[in-house]
């Protein structure tokens, strides 16, 4: 695997993470507003 590869795909995988992090922080929120509409 050469050096362009190896940068390209890190790139790829940070995105991922990133991308990773903010789905789990909206699906919180999500889930906390569902939460509390049905409590209500």
């Amino acid at each position: 695997m050469g050096q362009q590869e190896m940068k390209s795909a890190n790139e790829t995988y940070s995105g991922f993470l990133s991308l990773l992090k903010v789905g789990t922080i909206l699906t919180g929120i999500v889930t906390l507003v569902v939460v509390l509409l049905i409590a209500s």
